[in-house]
């Protein structure tokens, strides 16, 4: 692959990457952030010899550019990372908390050579206390990696040591950001938010060892406006004044504040007054927000950084996106087999871009005649654990259910999350309607695509479709919601600005004025009459920005260029409404 870099990547503070505060939605004065350069080890599993060391930037993975590194790690070997860090003085309170961000795939944690936990999986968070293993002064982190990418019980999702196509480059090791904080012997672990909309009430539940009293205080612009205390299981509510009273929506993407104390902890946070649901609207069950009508038009999100692979080379890097969404007058994101870091869906929420999030897929690998060419056939498969889809392992399947619930239990005080992708084009799927009713009793606030494309089990609000390769046509079954949930796909490369020699798409152009009439075509001849026609109430073109061999996007994989004419697509979506 060609080293492409992003603005942001060129610019990298290699000494302080990534410096923000990650988790936007608990926020504790308390923050050693400690990403930047550790020093590396690969050691083979069989022989113990080191193949290789250096210094890593971190939270960057060794194959992607802004690491410093360029090497791909294998099955069967183990990346050892190593820093020192001293703890500022005063910060240490009753507790030391570690947290990383994400670490694909496994690992093992030391600090000062003594064992404090480790974790299994790479796309959600974990953290660990390390009091007990500090000293004063000088203190050592050592992090053992370990990844079998595309093999065993844990997700994987578009990664692939064989890349190409619709598939990337696999990433390995730590590629979120890695930081401590000190707390008190009883702290608020977390502050779970729900808003109730036609009540006009916040309701929270907080997890602490002793949760009795916390005091929980909601502002507007800085002023207090509601309080409320958690009884002895950490539940409580308050209401909202009608005066203060202001909805969420993409348009008015507003958001309160939250402070919640619990003896000597303090914790901030915030939310937004929305509400998701399904609606009747000229005779077809429609998405709705906030009670009324509301057509969702956006764009399939893979999440991938020409120089950080995995990892936005910076928070801006990552705001440039949405707000260029945005200008060209989208209002949604579908996030694509990948779980951001967290500050990425608190810039949604602040910027007012809805978000639809898939689980991330694994398994053993799938059987291309069930997700590649019976699909195109228009031939439904039952899908009971089996192999056609990869999920014969009945190891794998619990791993994927208890991904689930960890990926909703920490995406749920995401605002603008309103739907929820367990399974996308049969890849790892398995009894998609019970996952799909597992998913609504764990958040009955959000709705569910159970099968995203096809393999269609009749469940979950919406009926999803893919179309690539023929015209649109789509057909409303009476019952769920009509989303064309991905479409499009048409390639155009911008020369220098590509990763790799080979292209793909699902239709070629050579001018940046043929494919834009092309695109422009395609929503008016085909996407526009189906909402009056059939009730479609979402459209998911394919799609953000161009990934390796893929130069689909409407922004180039480097981000430098903007292939999408703005103005005309943010007329086009002015016409994607009910």
């Amino acid at each position: 692959m060609k080293p492409l870099y992003t603005p942001w990547g060129e610019a990298l503070d290699r000494e302080h990457p990534l410096p923000e505060y990650p988790r936007p939605q608990l926020v504790r004065n308390s923050y050693v952030n400690l990403n930047g350069p550790w020093t590396y080890t690969v050691e083979d599993a069989e022989e113990y010899t080191r193949r290789r060391t250096g210094t890593i930037i971190v939270p960057f993975s060794p194959e992607c550019l802004l690491s410093g590194c360029d090497f791909q790690l294998r099955s069967g070997e183990t990346l050892w990372y190593e820093r020192t860090f001293t703890l500022p003085e005063g910060f240490r309170k009753d507790r030391v908390l570690l947290h990383f961000g994400a670490v694909d795939q496994s690992c093992t944690v030391l600090v000062n050579d003594r064992p404090v936990g480790g974790h299994e999986g790479g796309y959600l968070p974990f953290t660990l206390e390390i009091t007990d293993a500090l000293r004063d002064g000088e203190n050592r982190l050592t992090v053992a990696v370990r990844d079998v990418t595309n093999g065993g019980p844990h997700a994987y999702g578009k990664q692939k040591y064989r890349r190409g196509g619709i598939w990337y480059t696999a990433t390995s090791g730590i590629w979120q950001t890695v930081w401590l904080e000190s707390v008190p012997l009883n702290y608020v672990k977390s502050l779970r938010l729900t808003p109730n909309f036609d009540e006009k009430r916040l309701n929270w539940q907080i997890d602490a060892d002793d949760p009795a009293g916390a005091l929980v205080t909601v502002r507007m612009n800085g002023t207090p406006i509601a309080r409320g205390r958690a009884d002895g299981n950490g539940a409580g509510s308050c209401a909202i004044p009608d005066e203060s009273f202001r909805p969420w929506t993409p348009a008015d993407p507003f958001l309160y504040t939250v402070e919640a104390e619990l003896g000597e902890d303090r914790v901030e946070s915030y939310f937004g007054m929305r509400k998701f649901s399904t609606v009747m609207h000229k005779g077809h069950s429609v998405f709705a927000l906030n009670n009324e009508p509301y057509f969702q038009s956006g764009l399939l999100d893979q999440g991938y950084w020409s120089d950080g692979l995995y990892t936005p080379p910076s928070d801006e890097a990552m705001i440039h996106d949405l707000e260029t969404v945005k200008a060209m007058g989208f209002n949604m994101l579908r996030k694509h087999i990948k779980v951001e870091p967290l500050r990425w869906y608190y810039h949604c929420d602040r910027l007012g871009i809805l978000v639809w999030q898939d689980a991330v897929s694994g398994g053993d690998p799938f059987l291309p005649l069930y997700t590649q060419y019976l699909p195109f056939l228009g031939v439904r498969v039952k899908d009971a654990p089996s192999r056609k889809f990869g999920r014969a392992d009945e190891k794998g399947r619990a791993q994927f259910e208890r991904d689930l619930e960890d990926m909703i239990d920490l995406l749920y005080n995401c605002v603008s999350l309103c739907l929820w992708v367990p399974f996308n084009e049969g890849w790892g799927q398995f009894d998609a309607n019970r996952i799909a009713d597992k998913v609504k009793a764990l958040d009955p606030t959000r709705l569910v695509d159970h099968a995203s494309g096809w393999h269609d089990q009749g469940g979950g609000d919406v009926k999803s479709c893919h179309v690539y390769y023929k015209p649109v046509r789509m057909k409303n079954d009476g019952r769920r919601v009509l989303a064309l949930t991905e479409f499009g796909g048409y390639s155009l490369s911008v020369p220098g600005h590509c990763a790799e020699e080979k292209e793909f798409g699902y239709k070629a152009y050579k001018s940046a004025g043929e494919w834009m009439d092309a695109v422009e075509k395609l929503y008016r001849r085909e996407v526009i009459p189906l909402i009056e026609k059939e009730g479609l109430s979402a459209a998911v073109y394919t799609q953000l920005s161009d990934v390796e061999e893929e130069v689909n996007g409407l922004l180039t994989f480097d981000r430098r260029v903007t292939k999408m004419d703005t103005g005309r697509m943010a007329a086009i979506n002015g016409e994607l409404t009910f």
